[in-house]
């Protein structure tokens, strides 16, 4: 018997670009058997919540929005209400004890059954359960394989824009830093054939995408053998680089011991790819890198900080940071701030430190900093990083930097759609070394790469307008132009 329903979907994502990209595959699936999206949670017999575990905060926000539809099926009894993801795959039954009225949990290995659940809550009002193994219920390879790949279902109204998508390269992680619950959530580390991330590619350039940023926990920790051929990231990138139609490639997250010269190499070397590194240092302090089980000393960190520099000069590079930590002392804390002087990377994420139950930092050692000291830290090193930020965006004011137009800027997106037929409006896009920039130009540019004169700035943003509109279709650089 089909139970019907209205074809309503609602879907809210939290967390990092690898949420993102699972909410994509997950509504491209959906589409199939006839979904369509909707902003409005009140008219959807579907509602999904695709959640992350990394910080206390995401999941409260997942349960209030929980909370918030607990007597909804009142009015619509044939709803079904779904959490997905890192929380899903953490909490498991907890979910449907905290909140009874959902109707199926499903970790990030189990994505691909969400349409069957969806079918078999809505026919027969029994909850569902789908996750994959714990890392400690069998081997590395049965663990492994209860975490599912799929056949990706692309859906472009998920996107960041039509022109930008996500390919993932790999899954899980093997680094168990000790306030990480990703080994955990996402399981063993598993990299994805070449061919199969070239084929994907290829489908998204068909689809019109410009961009590609490569996905991965530790993403330049990728390693394949196809066809008798050792592939890491950087002959990865060197595999896809010819795929027409796509101008920029991008990979996130790296992790500091296997950012290797080759790497930096096929970076400098291959046109498409984007002079941006993000690579998370965590700490400026060894004993507090010690206690996070980082792997690597923060000589270890300023090493390969100079071989950046001296293969990729012009390159800018993120980081993260968590301030708090476990018995992070005031010269720890200095330490952080110092690094930041001296690598003055072009953003920061900072996180204010939150124990997560099932790492080993939640298990062994005491969350000893005060929440006051918690948050003027995060402030004093917010501050720091938005002076640096500022500083060396203003450096860009007068000079020409070549940028990939996404569409209209979020202040014109407030204001109302624009027509392409419309006159200049204040569009946004990035540079090659991933610097935001707002300029007034025709809607008809998105996805297009552009020229623009820099006159001013914010931390975040860089301010100018054009100074060509001509269009590049293939890799060779604008001149002159600076990333």
């Amino acid at each position: 018997m089909t139970v019907p329903h209205n074809g309503k979907l609602f879907i809210e994502t939290v967390g990092c670009q690898m949420n993102m990209l699972d909410s994509e595959l997950v509504v491209g699936a959906l589409r199939k058997e006839g979904y369509s999206l909707t902003d409005d949670v009140q008219e959807a017999d579907t509602v999904l919540f695709n959640t992350c575990s990394v910080r206390e905060h995401a999941e409260h926000k997942i349960y209030s929005a929980l909370g918030r539809l607990k007597y909804s099926k009142l009015s619509r009894p044939n709803q079904v209400i779904g959490v997905l993801g890192c929380m899903a795959q953490k909490d498991q039954e907890l979910i449907f004890q905290r909140a009874p009225h959902v109707d199926m949990v499903v970790g990030t290995g189990q994505l691909a059954e969400v349409p069957r659940l969806i079918g078999a809550a809505r026919e027969h009002r029994e909850r569902s359960l789908a996750i994959s193994l714990d890392r400690k219920e069998g081997t590395r390879a049965e663990v492994s394989d209860s975490f599912q790949s799929y056949d990706p279902l692309r859906e472009p109204e998920m996107r960041p824009s039509p022109y930008q998508a996500f390919v993932r390269i790999m899954i899980g992680c093997d680094k168990f830093c000790t306030y990480c619950v990703v080994p955990m959530t996402r399981g063993p580390e598993q990299s994805r054939p070449p061919k199969d991330i070239r084929r994907e590619v290829q489908i998204l350039a068909d689809q019109g995408v410009k961009e590609v940023t490569l996905l991965g926990q530790t993403v330049n920790s990728y390693k394949v053998t196809q066809d008798g051929k050792l592939y890491r990231l950087s002959d990865l990138l060197e595999y896809i680089h010819d795929v027409d139609g796509i101008l920029r490639l991008k990979f996130v997250t790296n992790f500091p011991k296997d950012m290797t010269d080759d790497l930096l190499q096929a970076v400098r070397d291959l046109p498409k790819c984007a002079q941006y590194l993000h690579v998370p240092a965590q700490s400026g302090c060894n004993d507090v890198l010690k206690r996070m089980k980082r792997g690597y000393t923060i000589e270890d960190y300023r090493e390969m900080f100079g071989r950046i520099r001296n293969t990729l000069p012009n390159a800018a590079v993120s980081s993260d940071f968590i301030v708090g930590f476990c018995g992070e002392t005031e010269e720890a804390h200095q330490k952080s701030l110092d690094l930041i002087r001296e690598c003055r990377f072009k953003n920061s994420f900072i996180f204010k430190y939150s124990p997560r139950p099932g790492t080993k930092a939640n298990d062994l050692l005491v969350d000893d900093i005060p929440e006051d000291v918690k948050k003027r830290r995060n402030n004093e090193m917010l501050t720091l990083q938005n002076q640096i930020s500022a500083e060396d965006n203003a450096a860009f004011i007068g000079r020409r930097v070549e940028v990939l137009v996404e569409g209209l800027s979020k202040s014109e997106v407030k204001r109302g759609d624009a027509s392409t037929d419309a006159g200049p409006v204040q569009l946004t896009g990035r540079t090659t070394c991933d610097r935001i920039v707002v300029f007034n130009g025709n809607p008809r540019l998105a996805g297009s790469l552009t020229t623009i004169s820099v006159e001013d700035c914010t931390p975040t943003t860089l301010i100018g307008s054009i100074v060509t509109h001509q269009v590049q279709h293939g890799s060779s650089p604008l001149l002159p132009i600076l990333v």
